[in-house]
């Protein structure tokens, strides 16, 4: 039961990851016909500009889970590193019970009237030309601790089975 929910919450992250990787292509590719229209044609969009913004921030937002799964995310490695699997294992445990679950908890919380009122009147760019969908931006903040939470669970109940085998 506990394997087959941490490979459904791994298999949502890695769904996720793929697409944002596409993503990133699509975002390169935008902004190098932005350059080549700006300073090749002398043509100038802001929505295309903004466009690289929320491209940006989807990738961020979008792959920190992922980023937790394969174990990417910056630690401080003076005690960690000289542990082994059954100690690395508690310490997972613990960083993921009393720290990163509460914080993503906090965050959702804190997040959801700043969103709730960004929805509330669709807010857009303040820029001429700009696009409309300020709001949709904002709501990758609870989503993303939403999945980092998921992710945060996954790599809890992975650190409970590894010290049930350590046992």
């Amino acid at each position: 039961m506990l394997n087959k929910l941490i490979y459904c919450i791994d298999s949502i992250n890695q769904a996720i990851s793929s697409l944002v990787s596409w993503l990133v292509t699509l975002m390169v590719i935008t902004m190098f016909c932005i350059v080549v229209l700006r300073y090749g044609f002398n043509i100038g969009s802001i929505a295309a500009q903004e466009s690289i913004t929320y491209m940006h921030g989807l990738v961020f937002m979008l792959a920190i889970a992922h980023t937790l799964k394969i174990n990417g995310h910056v630690r401080v490695d003076i005690l960690y590193q000289r542990l082994g699997p059954k100690g690395r294992a508690v310490v997972n445990l613990l960083g993921s019970v009393f720290l990163l679950l509460p914080v993503c908890v906090f965050i959702i919380y804190i997040s959801w009237d700043y969103v709730a009122t960004s929805w509330a009147y669709y807010e857009g760019s303040r820029e001429a030309g700009g696009l409309d969908g300020v709001f949709l931006l904002k709501s990758l903040i609870p989503l993303m601790a939403f999945l980092l939470f998921l992710q945060g669970l996954s790599e809890a109940m992975k650190s409970i089975c590894q010290l049930r085998e350590c046992e």
